[in-house]
């Protein structure tokens, strides 16, 4: 077995790939599920019922972190296996079914995948933060989540490639056996069980959320994440509808966002560990403020793809060192529910972003709306500055 301990390094790659079977997950339920189930003659409102369906566990993954926490003295390695495993058989069997004529049971086994990737993120967390020191946690916080959008980004071009070329129901088995390839890796870790029976979660988690900096994170992550989730739908709608862009190009340049990104969590986790956790914040976030802004200069294509990689790769960097300091004021004992709270939180101010996007181009105009988009960073840097911290980096 390999002992973390002995082999500090294969924690970032052990966390980057289990991070990485999400971005998986996620790609193939908002892009190639979206693109097969349209071309099956499913209508826009059932489409988007069933990937709001797949969306579910990571709503409600701090349930899946409680039960993780509580029964602690199995340790996080079984349920990153479990929750794996039950993912990639989920996949593997939905290359067997067809929504044209089975689509509830298409949707339900959908569902259960994604629950398996939800398991195995919250065990993933909890062990990541068991296993890290503050003085690195900002770059394994950035090494899982370039994991995430490197998965992502693979996944739309190789496996749309594959379903392209294949079929989709072989790119549904492919990415069952990749993650099944991927849960070999924590077998093969030695973990140390840090409480060996049942703990009561309700009362730690609510002297956890007593504490200040945790409810000056808690509001800070969605805060901050409003902006990015906004964007993501605002930005191709420009394209399509002011710059008068081709698909192809929307493409091209929308995926800039995601690699860029990826590039920021991995700086970012080397300056949250270096330079401090607050003081990367206030970078990241003070001149996101300024590019998101800048947009509204966006009359050109070329303009667009700078601005917009500039945006995306602040978004990592400002992930990455978030991502290390809600790590640092969890309870290594709640590091699936208390930890999955937080990130819920996040996601949820990335989906609201996402919610109002139309409604504000529709009513103030894509100028305004990028103007906001920047504006919003102004209450979130509001929020870090009363943020007091006392962990110390090395």
């Amino acid at each position: 077995m390999i002992d973390l301990e002995k082999h500090k390094l294969l924690k970032y790659p052990l966390f980057s790939t289990l991070y990485f079977s999400q971005g998986i997950i996620y790609a193939l339920a908002t892009v190639i599920i979206n693109v097969y189930l349209d071309g099956k003659g499913i209508p826009d409102h059932i489409i988007g019922l069933i990937i709001g369906i797949a969306y579910v566990p990571w709503v409600i993954k701090f349930i899946f972190g409680g039960i993780v926490d509580r029964y602690i003295k199995f340790g996080r390695k079984k349920f990153i296996v479990l929750g794996g495993s039950l993912s990639a058989i989920s996949f593997i069997i939905l290359s067997f079914i067809d929504p044209s004529n089975s689509l509830i049971p298409f949707t339900l086994i959908l569902f259960i995948g994604s629950s398996g990737i939800a398991f195995l993120d919250v065990s993933a967390d909890a062990w990541a933060i068991q296993t890290t020191e503050p003085h690195e946690r900002g770059k394994v916080n950035g090494t899982m989540f370039a994991g995430l959008f490197f998965g992502m980004a693979t996944t739309s071009i190789v496996f749309g490639h594959i379903a392209e070329h294949y079929g989709y129901n072989v790119s549904f088995f492919a990415a069952g056996l990749i993650i099944l390839v991927i849960v070999i890796f924590p077998i093969l870790v030695k973990e140390k069980i840090i409480i060996d029976k049942k703990q009561r979660i309700g009362k730690l988690l609510f002297k956890e959320f007593k504490k200040k900096n945790t409810q000056l994170v808690i509001l800070l992550f969605p805060i901050s994440a409003i902006s990015f989730g906004l964007l993501t739908i605002v930005v191709p709608q420009y394209m399509n509808d002011v710059m008068s862009l081709k698909i192809g190009q929307i493409g091209l340049i929308t995926a800039i966002g995601p690699i860029a990104t990826v590039m920021g969590n991995i700086v970012g986790g080397f300056m949250a560990d270096h330079m401090g956790r607050k003081k990367s914040l206030y970078i990241f976030l003070g001149i996101n403020l300024i590019f998101a802004s800048l947009l509204i200069f966006a009359d050109t294509w070329l303009i667009l793809v700078i601005i917009w990689g500039v945006i995306g790769f602040l978004h990592g960097g400002h992930y990455s060192a978030l991502g290390a300091l809600s790590m640092d004021i969890t309870n290594p004992k709640l590091g699936a529910s208390e930890y999955s709270l937080i990130m819920a939180a996040g996601n949820a101010g990335e989906m609201g972003g996402t919610v109002i996007s139309g409604s504000l181009i529709s009513s103030i105009g894509f100028s305004r709306t990028f103007l906001y988009s920047g504006w919003v960073y102004g209450p979130a840097l509001l929020v870090l500055y009363f943020m007091k911290l006392k962990i110390k980096n090395k």
